[in-house]
């Protein structure tokens, strides 16, 4: 707060919560020069993986890939287990670094961004949220607001935090301690934090594996408004229909490589999902939206 002339007001006391974001925002890189996002025009690359080889140990997991994460769009990664989804989400979120070829993220090569600087530009929700101490729900969303300590958007803190926990309905449990959380219940804070991060990427790893049939709709609903907003999304999926029903374009991932990419009723084909999947599979028209359905031969 900005001090009058004549009587200065003595600085704001430290929460514990305003304590755990200074903390958090040093560990990102807070006293290094920021470089705040703009706008992006639709369409615009936030995150692009150019001939992209990436091995874990002695094995390559990921050979060749070249996909753009566009703003505007969700992109869904789909495969079998093992071909390489979570792998190269974390590669585009710089998380892994590449063993041939380049991840870019908002232009600019990823390793040329600070911690905090990428913080800024994506946001990541890994498969399982974990924490070692009991923070209140409230408190573990409020983290995904560090990166902007500092910042002029600093003051939108509250509201952000308020505007996430309501858009995965988490504030009815907004002061519960999170050990003391269901799965399900986690897996939605996770995500309110992300969204409360406020970054033009989203990259999303399984977001619902954990939930009932209502809260996997309501991810999705929230992945097509970001992406109307004007972010880019990219979400690894098993459920095909959900990946059918919502995202602009599909990536069939296919032992380290991508199999097909483009619209799901393009890619979404029987011979190929049946071979990548190893298990018989025919594509039917929904009778009403025209969304490809897929089921397993029984």
């Amino acid at each position: 707060m900005r001090p009058t002339k004549k009587h200065p007001k003595p600085p704001k006391p430290k929460t514990a919560k305003s304590t755990k974001l200074s903390k958090l925002s040093g560990l990102l890189g807070g006293n290094r020069r920021t470089v705040l996002p703009g706008p992006s025009a639709p369409g615009t690359a936030l995150a692009e993986a150019a001939g992209l080889h990436v091995r874990l140990g002695q094995r390559e997991v990921l050979a060749g890939i070249d996909l753009t994460a566009r703003a505007g769009e969700v992109l869904a990664l789909v495969g079998p287990n093992g071909a390489g989804k979570s792998t190269l989400l974390a590669a585009l979120a710089a998380d892994l670094p590449a063993a041939a070829g380049e991840v870019r993220i908002d232009g600019r090569p990823a390793g040329e961004w600070s911690a905090r600087d990428l913080a800024l530009r994506r946001a990541v929700l890994p498969q399982a949220a974990a924490l070692s101490f009991p923070f209140e729900v409230a408190e573990v969303v409020r983290m995904g607001r560090a990166p902007w300590a500092g910042t002029p958007y600093e003051e939108e803190d509250e509201a952000a935090v308020a505007a996430a926990l309501a858009a995965a309905e988490a504030d009815g449990f907004a002061a519960r301690s999170f050990s003391a959380l269901s799965g399900g219940e986690r897996a939605r804070v996770a995500l309110a934090r992300v969204l409360a991060q406020r970054a033009p990427l989203l990259l999303l790893d399984e977001p619902t594996a954990a939930l009932d049939l209502r809260h996997q709709e309501l991810v999705l609903r929230i992945c097509r408004e970001r992406a109307a907003a004007g972010d880019a999304v990219v979400v690894v999926l098993h459920d095909l229909g959900l990946a059918a029903a919502y995202a602009d374009r599909a990536a069939v991932l296919h032992d380290g490589r991508i199999a097909a990419a483009g619209p799901p009723a393009e890619v979404f084909e029987d011979g190929l999902l049946s071979r990548v999947y190893r298990q018989p599979v025919e594509v039917l028209a929904h009778p009403r939206t025209g969304a490809p359905l897929v089921l397993p031969v029984r």
